[in-house]
This record gives C-alpha cells, structure tokens and sequence, in this order.
C-alpha cells in the first residue's frame, strides 16, 4: 500500500511540474508571437495618424488601404524593398561561401600562425559592435567615398567572425579519416572541399544563410548611416519616413513592417528542418 502511495504521489507532482512547464511554454510562446499578430492586425486598419488610431487587440473591420497607401505613399517604396533583397542576398551568399571556406581552414588545415590568427580573429567578437561603427564610416565614407552605394552596405558584412566560428566548430566534428582518404585518391583541396566539405556541411550552411539574412535584412544603423537618399534606402530605414514631428501614419508602417517580415518567414520555414538540425552545431566540441 505504501508503494502504491508513493507511485501515486509521484505521478501527481510529475503531472504537476509537466502540467507548469506546458503552461509557462504557452505563455512564452503567446508573449513571443503577440508582437508579430499586432503588427498584422495593425497593418489591416486605415491609413490615419497615430492620434486617430486605436491599438485594439481586435480590429473592427479590415482593410488593405494601409497596403495600398504604403506603395503609393513613396514612389521609391518598391527600391526599398529591391535594395534590402540585394543586400540581405549578396551579404547572405558571402558569408556562407567565406566562412565555409575559413572554417575548414582553421579545422582541418594545418598552416603556420593558426591558433594565434583564430584567437585574435575570437578576440575581436568581445568587441561591441557599436565601438566600430565610428571608425568603418570614416574609413567607408571620407576614405573611400562609397556613401549611398551598394558597396558600402554590403562590404562590412561581407563575412562575420561568428559565422567562422560556428563553421569551425561544425566542422571540427567531421572525421579526418575522410580527408586522408580523399588525399590518398588523389583528390586536391579545392575538390575535397568541394565534393565533401560542402556536402557534409549543408546543415551548418542553412543555419547560416537564415541568420545572415534575418541580420541584414533587419539592420537599421549601418543602412542609415551610409545612405542619404530614399532611392538607396532598405526597407527598415524606409519605414521611418512614415513618423513626422507632430503624427505618424501608423497603420501603413505596420504595413510595411509586415510586408518586410514575409521573407524571413519564407526563408525560415523553408530551410527549417535544417535550421533544426544544426542549432546546436555551435557546441560541437572540436
């Protein structure tokens, strides 16, 4: 009888801790998604200025004259959105082709200097972002006079220490019996890398891709530090052109909030199994 009490005790407390981690990940998860669902409902009332505007959760009716009025707003609201896909794309394939390339080096090459350059390269991620951000416009814009140019929104993102290091540390995992071997067929670096590193690293490649473009696509700073005319701002920058001194059209920037946060989701959803698969590869002991 005792053991039957005890087993019965158990199952209470265990339903009642799963019972409260349930209740705290719902919690969570509704905190989390409460942001994206009033933004959408937002962007479904009338192009009016916040003092006319009211935040209810529930909208009395809907409407895409927000819609409308965000394109018609600005004749360069189409640019805004060309110019975040062409950066958010170029800074998304570079990185994932240099960092794939520097994080086979530093795992599975051997060249003089190499833990010193990869320490200082782990040395340079301690420092903020906001400290560079100085000197790299100078250097960007009074040096090399590339302001408002795609240029300067895309070569100080052209790859991140971060991204080489969860490269390296994924690729710390693979076996190095597949290296030799490959060498003893007479295969060279280029193809080794090619034929083998590449395909054993699309997990870490797709973990990738989804950061790089969720960071850039959402950047704020650096596009309205280097870009003083519409026709060259991304979207997120763009958006700002909808708040005045005295109103702001409200319901159309949550419009073009949510038409700029459709192609995350496309990009996350597609490549989530392996966004999944790989967003522990970080931790890979090498």
């Amino acid at each position: 009888m005792g053991l039957y009490n005890n087993s019965i005790k158990s199952k209470r407390i265990l339903f009642a801790r799963n019972g409260t981690i349930t209740t705290f990940l719902i919690l969570f998860a509704l905190a989390t998604l409460f942001p994206i669902y009033f933004m959408t409902i937002s962007s479904f009332g009338d192009p009016v200025e916040a003092g006319a505007m009211s935040y209810s959760i529930f909208p009395s009716k809907i409407s895409f004259e927000s819609y409308k009025f965000f394109f018609e707003f600005s004749p360069h609201s189409w640019d805004w959105l060309l110019n975040s896909f062409v950066v958010a794309v170029s800074v998304t394939i570079s990185n994932v082709f240099f960092a794939t390339l520097a994080g086979y080096a530093f795992a599975k090459m051997k060249f003089k200097g190499k833990n010193v350059l990869f320490a200082i390269l782990l040395g340079s991620m301690m420092i903020p972002g906001q400290v560079t951000q100085v000197p790299l416009y100078i250097l960007i814009v009074n040096i090399f006079n590339l302001q408002n140019t795609y240029t300067a929104l895309i070569m100080p993102s052209l790859v991140t220490v971060y991204n080489i290091f969860l490269v390296k540390q994924f690729m710390s995992s693979i076996p190095v019996e597949i290296i030799e071997a490959a060498k003893i067929e007479g295969c060279s670096q280029p193809k080794i890398f090619w034929h083998i590193i590449m395909p054993l690293s699309k997990t870490v490649m797709a973990v990738l891709a989804i950061l790089t473009f969720m960071s850039a696509w959402n950047d704020f700073f650096w596009p309205f530090l280097v870009t003083n005319t519409m026709e060259m701002q991304t979207i997120q920058v763009g958006l700002k052109n909808f708040r005045f001194a005295n109103t702001t059209y409200f319901a159309p920037m949550m419009a073009g909030a949510t038409i700029s946060a459709v192609p995350m989701f496309i990009l996350f959803f597609s490549l989530q199994k392996y966004f999944l698969e790989g967003v522990t590869v970080g931790a890979v002991k090498g």
